[in-house]
């Protein structure tokens, strides 16, 4: 059970935002449960009807696996939704401290990102339990597409202005600090922009009409070349510090970032690719797909094995999670692992078995996807560490004794 801590003022850190992140992330992973396992003809994804005629002819395990995902996807959206709203009501709090300005002219200015990609990955999220659990939702969603778009481009703009700041700042007066540009932490404005570009993609993927499909296309494609232009400057920016003076040991968690923008710029290009087949007669093959997601993969790999070897390096586990030093930064480690999970399950589904390189529900398809689950696991206990640590009954009994 979380006991949220209140008026923590200078105390607070946007990065607590990764927490609702994560929670938001983790039901996604439970969606692909449905999205891979249950039938549903002449749709891009399972709705509630696709889930109960499944359920109704399913035997007791494919009944167990629609029951788990179900609970799973409820409970993690309400995580999600109420870390968001602690977050935005103690960063409302945290705008009124003397901190807040200092942290203003300082490099961690763009931690602020943060909040634009809680909101966007909540929006997400409650469109997946939508799905799941409205019925009849899919007659109406041709209705819904269009606020949905509305409200990514204004959780876009609010990221445009939160950048602006930043950007606006050190280009006009200076005062970037390089030597302690040591980590990616930079990454944080790419991966906000990602999760808002990978939400206006979804039109394009369910929608029937040309015109929203084409809105969701370009809009999509807008943030998704933004989110790819910061990407290049702040790994640049940041391997360089690192190179210089090592790499930060509190923000170390930020070298497996790239793990998870790669996993939302990827399904931004399928979910486009489904868009363009539908109404611009543009047709792609399966082996494309496959050979996309590999070289995504690819990438995550390479900054999967960089990243890990710097933890460890560095003690970074038994310094921030399991042991006695708390970082708000260390959220930012449950993003890889669920970025992981989703994409290979992608890579299992659109990749392999599309492309004939493996029969579904084969035991080499099983064993593959094992992989992606124990990813996922591995997340929830991750992010109930952190919860606990972060945000358990004696956090709030330390923060009164301290007042």
């Amino acid at each position: 059970m979380l006991t949220m801590p209140k008026n923590m003022q200078e105390r607070y850190s946007p990065l607590y935002f990764l927490a609702s992140v994560g929670a938001g992330g983790l039901a996604t992973t439970f969606f692909m449960y449905l999205m891979f396992w249950v039938p549903h003809p002449g749709r891009p994804v399972p709705v509630f009807e696709d889930i109960m005629a499944y359920f109704a002819k399913a035997g007791i395990i494919g009944q167990g696996m629609v029951i788990v995902a179900m609970a799973a996807i409820a409970y993690f959206v309400y995580l999600n939704l109420r870390l968001l709203f602690w977050n935005l009501k103690e960063f409302a709090i945290f705008k009124k401290t003397d901190a807040y300005i200092n942290h203003q002219k300082t490099n961690a200015q763009t931690q602020v990102k943060a909040q634009a990609l809680a909101l966007a990955m909540s929006i997400n999220a409650l469109f997946i339990a939508g799905l799941v659990f409205v019925p009849g939702l899919w007659g109406i969603v041709e209705y819904l597409f269009v606020p949905a778009i509305l409200a990514f481009l204004a959780v876009g703009i609010l990221g445009f202005r939160n950048l602006a700041q930043f950007l606006g700042r050190v280009l006009v007066e200076g005062g970037f600090d390089r030597a302690n540009n040591n980590s990616f932490a930079q990454l944080l404005p790419a991966f906000a922009f990602a999760m808002v570009g990978v939400g206006l993609a979804a039109p394009a993927a369910m929608s029937t009409i040309p015109v929203i499909q084409g809105i969701s296309l370009i809009t999509s494609t807008f943030f998704f070349v933004t989110s790819v232009i910061l990407a290049i400057i702040a790994l640049i920016l940041g391997f360089a510090a690192m190179m210089k003076h090592g790499a930060a040991k509190e923000t170390s968690p930020t070298l497996l970032v790239v793990i998870p923008i790669v996993t939302i710029l990827s399904i931004v290009l399928i979910r486009q690719d489904h868009g363009l087949h539908v109404s611009f007669d543009l047709h792609s093959v399966s082996a494309e797909t496959l050979m996309m997601l590999t070289v995504a993969l690819s990438i995550q790999g390479v900054f999967a094995l960089l990243g890990v070897m710097v933890l460890r390096r560095q003690g970074y586990m038994s310094h921030f999670v399991t042991g006695t030093v708390k970082s708000p930064g260390s959220f930012a480690l449950v993003c890889p692992g669920v970025a992981f999970s989703v994409i290979f399950q992608f890579f299992i589904n659109k990749g392999l078995v599309a492309a004939h390189l493996v029969d579904k529900y084969s035991l080499v398809y099983w064993a593959l996807t094992a992989l992606a689950l124990i990813a996922q696991f591995a997340m929830i206990w991750l992010l109930a560490k952190l919860n606990s640590k972060h945000f358990g009954s004696d956090v709030r009994q330390s923060l009164v004794a301290a007042e």
